[in-house]
């Protein structure tokens, strides 16, 4: 694939932006990112996804405790929340905020993991299109 249609394949995958996946944290990581750590902004979503992999384990066995721990549930999200608002994961940090509301209420309704999973998924598609556009511009 030529330069521009790399170029119009990265525009394509910003618009998860637009869908609001991602917000302005997200382009602050891209910005720290140089030639002297060329992989910075992929570096840091893996951490992510290692820790946030790791809280969604302990939600759910939280969730599947009995009697649920509402108050150790909460604190899980919040630094589910956390995490997904440093890497400008905004659906996600919207939905940890919004179950936070429900462990609040003692209510167990559990969909931040399909979240999740949906946002890795595209992530995982915008490195790949940003590797492909990388080698595209060296060759």
């Amino acid at each position: 694939m030529d330069r521009y249609g790399m170029q119009n394949q990265i525009a394509c995958i910003r618009s998860l932006f637009d869908q609001g996946y991602l917000d302005e944290q997200f382009i602050q990581l891209e910005e720290l990112q140089d030639d002297a750590n060329p992989n910075f902004v992929q570096e840091i979503v893996t951490l992510f996804y290692t820790d946030s992999t790791r809280l969604i384990q302990n939600i759910e066995l939280t969730l599947n405790s009995r009697p649920i721990n509402f108050s150790k549930l909460d604190d899980y999200m919040h630094q589910f929340k956390g995490s997904s608002s440093s890497i400008g994961a905004k659906k996600v940090t919207s939905e940890c905020a919004v179950f936070r509301q429900y462990c609040a209420a003692g209510n167990a309704e559990a969909y931040i993991k399909q979240e999740h999973a949906i946002l890795r998924k595209k992530l995982e598609f915008y490195f790949q299109m940003m590797g492909q556009a990388a080698v595209a511009q060296t060759t």
